[in-house]
């Protein structure tokens, strides 16, 4: 495993979740999709569908549903950035 690499997929999830934050859809899903491809441990494995999904509802409805920030958070669980979802799309 490249620890660098496995670093790399973690900020890039953390970028997908500021974009969404932001309401940047297109940023978040490309943020996710890079996250995903740089994991090798399958930390992200669900998390770019959700962000996909989140990105949908952010461009339909302005806003990431409950159930969807829920999911999210749990996918990153019990990882760092599963308190971020909550503090920025919370």
């Amino acid at each position: 495993m490249d620890g660098q690499k496995q670093r790399r997929a973690l900020s890039a999830a953390e970028s997908a979740l500021r974009a969404l934050a932001a309401g940047d859809a297109g940023r978040s899903r490309e943020a996710a999709a890079k996250a995903a491809a740089l994991d090798q441990l399958g930390v992200y494995a669900s998390f770019a569908g959700l962000v996909r999904r989140a990105a949908g509802e952010i461009e339909q409805l302005g806003a990431v549903v409950e159930a969807t920030r829920l999911a999210l958070r749990d996918s990153l669980a019990p990882g760092p950035l599963a308190a971020a979802v909550e503090d920025w799309l919370g």
